[in-house]
């Protein structure tokens, strides 16, 4: 989610005070109290899931260690500011975390910054670890192969449809795409058939920021014969036909007017507007979204009677149907212990509550996300809690992880800006493809790259 761009930095250095300032139970996040620990992470008006898991971490903690205290510090802020906010606070031992919640990609970056301690040695003498699965624990692996965080879940992403608009619209309730012409065909006769409705979102916009990168683009790119980095040389692609296919997939839906209005697509709230708007309102048909959209559905302020039988599901399919059929991309979120904490042991101690059996199953159902905890995926409270998380977790299988290197947050930037210069006709696909290459080069180098 999010990018952090140094032109924002001024902006955010402000808010940054006007946020801090009305969390925990002071005005700055770090503390030279040794017996404290601030805990920093995201809230937005979409996702507040996260609240009450860490204030029952914290109560727990407390409670099994008399004299300390734990400082909840929510960061109100969508996407790209969270992190601009978040490094921030990390530049100044007085307001650095000790506990940050740390989105997977950043992981290696955020390491490589100092901005994260190892937790190697902690994690040998945790019982619980051995619970999590491979995958969980790599997301946590810096370039030194250290470990820099716990896993609280992970995603995957798909298609969301208005079954109510597809019977109105005359097409099939059980509507199953199987390329990227039928996704566009069903857009096609919605905007004919039910007028008022928008007909599909896919994310375009830089404000967007890591939803433009991940549930937009890389959905599409992946679905091609391209990807965005070659594992096995070690390199980025670039001229690659796929990236300029799904910048075609973008001209189309903003070009026939498929997509939101500029003024929404672009804005930073859309993904909020997305979930709590226009699906529920019946205001958006198609929505290529993450898995983790259902959670806020089922109870809360954003709670929606019946949503179950209003969305249907469906992977998204790859361009032309071609193997394996269907595409997703996952990412999740850690728990990560501050480089600059005070006590970096007790900063781990009240992550293993807030991530123990109990805690994570909270988080994972309320969250709408697909257990990493072998105990909490085959608890029969995780799976019938949801009736997505059935749908989601087959994905799996298909899915695709962001390259995981430092520079992948600039590059990502990149492909925001490639999308949102197409979707506003500002570029055509060729265009902003040649300008994406020529940004791509020099970030990483001219022998970091290869042909498509």
């Amino acid at each position: 989610m999010q990018r952090t761009r140094p032109a924002a930095l001024g902006a955010a250095a402000i808010s940054l005070g006007i946020v801090l300032a009305g969390c925990g139970s002071g005005s700055s996040s770090g503390s030279g109290d040794t017996n404290t620990i601030t805990v920093a992470y995201q809230r937005t008006a979409q996702f507040t899931q996260l609240d009450a898991v860490l204030k029952k971490a914290a109560s727990e903690y407390e409670a099994a260690n008399p004299g300390k205290k734990v400082k909840l510090t929510a960061i109100e802020a969508e996407q790209d500011q969270y992190f601009t906010k978040l490094a921030l606070m990390n530049r100044s031992p007085s307001t650095a975390p000790d506990v940050i919640y740390e989105d997977s990609f950043q992981v290696r970056s955020d390491a490589a910054a100092g901005y994260l301690a190892p937790i190697d040695e902690q994690l040998a003498g945790w019982s619980d670890w051995s619970q999590f699965d491979d995958v969980a624990k790599q997301a946590g692996l810096g370039d030194d192969k250290k470990t820099y965080g716990v896993s609280m879940g992970t995603d995957t992403r798909a298609l969301f449809y208005n079954k109510d608009i597809f019977e109105k619209a005359g097409l099939p309730t059980d509507w199953q795409p199987k390329t990227w012409d039928d996704v566009l065909s069903a857009a096609r006769t919605i905007k004919q058939k039910a007028p008022g409705v928008t007909p599909i979102n896919v994310y375009a916009g830089k404000a967007a920021g890591e939803a433009t990168s991940m549930q937009g683009f890389e959905m599409l790119l992946y679905g091609t014969d391209s990807t965005l980095y070659d594992d096995s040389s070690q390199k980025w692609v670039t001229g690659s036909q796929g990236f300029k296919d799904t910048l075609g997939f973008y001209q189309t839906i903003f070009g026939e007017k498929l997509a939101p209005a500029l003024d929404v697509a672009l804005d930073a709230t859309v993904g909020s507007r997305v979930a709590t708007e226009m699906l529920p309102k019946g205001e958006l048909a198609i929505a290529l979204d993450g898995s983790w959209l259902p959670g806020q559905w089922i109870e809360g302020d954003n709670a929606w009677k019946g949503w179950e039988d209003t969305i249907g599901f469906a992977p998204m399919p790859t361009q032309n149907g071609q193997a394996p059929g269907s595409v997703s991309m996952s990412g999740g979120w850690l728990l990560s212990v501050g480089a600059n904490a005070k006590d970096k042991n007790a900063a781990f101690d009240f992550i293993k509550v807030a991530l123990n059996r109990e805690n994570t199953l909270k988080y994972d159902t309320e969250n709408s996300q697909i257990a990493v905890r072998k105990d909490v995926a085959s608890d029969d409270a995780y799976t019938s809690y949801n009736p997505s998380f059935e749908f989601f977790s087959s994905l799996v299988p298909t899915t695709n992880f962001r390259p995981a290197t430092p520079d992948y947050s600039q590059i990502s930037g990149n492909i925001q800006v490639a999308a949102e210069s197409v979707a506003t006709g500002s570029a055509t696909p060729d265009e902003a493809a040649k300008t994406y290459d020529e940004g791509l080069v020099g970030i990483v180098g001219q022998d970091k790259v290869q042909g498509g």
